[in-house]
């Protein structure tokens, strides 16, 4: 449930942080960032 919930999380600040002029590759990067740091985050709690 948690990896569901990061990863609708991810997506979500992916598609408004790099869904911009940088196309499909730079909302790719952004998602696999954001999902890797609420890994972090979700390990806290």
């Amino acid at each position: 449930m948690k990896n569901l919930v990061r990863a609708i999380l991810a997506a979500i600040g992916a598609k408004k942080i790099g869904g911009g002029k940088c196309g499909c590759f730079g909302t790719i990067f952004v998602f696999i960032i954001l999902y890797w740091l609420l890994g972090y985050v979700f390990e806290l709690f």
